[in-house]
């Protein structure tokens, strides 16, 4: 069975990402499986949320110990809680031959390719600053000083596409799926993936 992919995506607040992934997941039109990778955090669970569904919630305690003995491939403190990719649940996903996909930030994304770096990673770019801002708008959840503090980071994290080894622009949301599936099948099809899962009938075409 061939080992899984790990895929890294990361793209600023408004961009799609988190309906670009579930339009991902709903066409199923990719060659292999995929499970999208849930973090670790130290934050209480909210209502409508459930352990190892949206994160596995674990104590301050329980993840200052993981932090010791080096079980994440990544974390980082975002105000008062603790988040991070545990490198347990990622290698046991991978070596199942499911493919995982990332949710992460530029910054984590360095940990993961040092780390892991057989990795693939995708950055998310807005087709224009304009819509990157009516989207943000459209959310009705920020106010006019939290939204401009977004598009200032927004445009910080853009600076880091570079980095990445893929890059989509989610102008159009049915071409940035099939963008998206796209990168995944060519990975699959890959030589070295494709020399493994065929090693034996390669071999007795080659038979002289």
């Amino acid at each position: 069975m061939s080992q899984g992919i790990l895929f890294i995506i990361s793209a600023p607040s408004g961009t799609g990402k988190s309906s670009l992934i579930q339009g991902l997941l709903k066409s199923k039109t990719t060659l292999s499986n995929i499970q999208v990778s849930i973090s670790h955090t130290t934050r209480i669970m909210r209502p409508g949320e459930s352990n190892g569904e949206h994160y596995y919630f674990i104590s301050k305690k329980e993840f200052q110990i993981m932090i010791e003995q080096e079980s994440f491939l990544e974390y980082a403190r975002v105000f008062s809680n603790y988040y991070g990719t545990s490198r347990q649940y990622i290698e046991q996903m991978l070596f199942s031959g499911t493919d995982v996909f990332l949710d992460i930030d530029w910054q984590g994304a360095q940990q993961i390719r040092y780390k892991m770096p057989k990795s693939k990673s995708i950055f998310l770019l807005p087709p224009s600053k304009d819509i990157l801002y009516k989207r943000l708008r459209k959310r009705g959840q920020d106010s006019d000083i939290v939204i401009a503090k977004r598009m200032e980071k927004a445009v910080d994290e853009m600076k880091h596409y570079s980095e990445y080894d893929y890059l989509i622009i989610n102008d159009n949301f049915k071409q940035a799926v099939n963008d998206l599936t796209t990168i995944i099948n060519a990975e699959h099809l890959c030589l070295f993936r494709q020399q493994n899962k065929y090693d034996l009938l390669i071999s007795n075409l080659l038979k002289s």
